[in-house]
């Protein structure tokens, strides 16, 4: 398997991702799909738990029925294949079975749990934070915990304020979680490929607006390094820094921006911890002005965090003050309008660069 340290500039629909190799146009889903067969062919002791992921199975027959993958088809099928042992339904109790996958994972087994909506991760967080994150430390590095969670966020589809967060800071908050968060299909089969991979516990966030995208992905399995980001757009007048699907916002203003005139880079920051400190400043450093775009709520945000370290390590660079541009700082609400209000989109970026360069 590739391991990728500089992941390539580009993955746009139609393209290599930079380099020429073997490759297909796939959605994000399928892609992700893909990856879990692979890894599971890969290593026997890779298993999938979750709510809903198998589909079930004849009473009498005690066959698999047609596995619908759960809500968002991520394990469609794979039961089919690998069996009930290795796509294990879960309880609804996230506490529980996280728990059960933090134990699996210090047994030596490479657990991957589906969480569903990202806002669940709060019911199963004393796990995540007391167990999965401090087991490695507290046994002085003689245990790993490699363990694989994902799960859903993001606003923009109707699924109102209990199951729309974007609060990955709160995992980025954890010493000893890592927390990845792919912005296109190519990077989602990078990066779900090293979660599972890694001997600590990883989260991979999935923005449900990712889910259909569209995109270049290799054929050969391939990993991204954990803690890289990399550049969408190069640019000389401005820096946009993205996460997630705000990325693809800051690639869409970015394209506006050059109706105007203005030569804006896009950063893409896969993931949140440990995060890519040097290409921030790298890019500060020859733009001299930089926005960044998050679609979690403003306080404590990695919106917040990311400002916080250019001002602290690239501040003389710096011909204007950092600008955030997020969600307000309010539940998700579930009236459309206000629902689209809510999230940050291209206008807003476009607009905040216009003000700083006095445009």
């Amino acid at each position: 398997m590739t391991t990728i340290e500089n992941p390539p500039q580009s993955s746009a629909v139609g393209l290599g991702p930079g380099y020429d190799v073997p490759g297909q146009e796939m959605r994000y889903r399928d892609a992700f799909n893909k990856t879990l067969r692979d890894e599971l062919n890969h290593d026997p002791d890779v298993f999938l738990m979750g709510e809903d992921i198998s589909g079930g199975f004849d009473k009498e027959t005690k066959e698999p029925l047609d596995a619908w993958g759960g809500p968002f088809a991520a394990t469609k099928g794979l039961v089919q294949d690998f069996g009930p042992e290795r796509i294990r339904d879960a309880p609804i109790s996230e506490a529980g079975f996280v728990g059960a996958a933090v134990g699996a994972a210090l047994t030596g087994l490479r657990p991957v749990v589906d969480l569903m909506y990202f806002d669940f991760v709060t019911v199963a967080y004393d796990q995540l934070l007391s167990n999965a994150a401090k087991s490695r430390y507290m046994f002085a590095g003689q245990t790993k915990v490699p363990l694989t969670l994902f799960a859903r966020s993001g606003a923009g589809t109707g699924h109102a304020a209990q199951h729309s967060e974007s609060f990955y800071s709160m995992l980025a908050h954890i010493p000893g979680l890592k927390v990845v968060v792919p912005s296109d299909p190519y990077s989602c089969r990078g990066l779900l490929a090293a979660a599972i991979r890694d001997d600590d516990p990883v989260f991979l966030v999935n923005d449900k607006k990712l889910i259909n995208m569209s995109g270049f992905v290799p054929d050969e399995s391939f990993t991204i390094e954990i803690g890289k980001g990399r550049y969408l757009r190069r640019g000389s007048d401005i820096t946009l820094v993205g996460m997630s699907y705000t990325s693809v916002v800051c690639n869409e203003a970015a394209e506006k921006l050059a109706e105007h005139g203005i030569d804006a880079e896009v950063v893409d920051m896969m993931s949140l911890s440990p995060f890519d400190e040097e290409i921030l400043i790298e890019s500060v450093q020859k733009t001299n002005r930089v926005v960044v775009v998050d679609e979690d709520t403003p306080r404590a945000s990695m919106a917040s965090e990311f400002a916080a370290v250019i001002a602290d390590k690239a501040f003389d660079y710096l011909d204007a003050p950092v600008k955030r541009v997020t969600a307000p700082h309010t539940p998700v609400p579930y009236n459309k309008g206000l629902e689209e209000a809510f999230m940050p989109n291209p206008d807003d970026v476009v607009g905040t660069v216009m003000t700083m360069l006095g445009r």
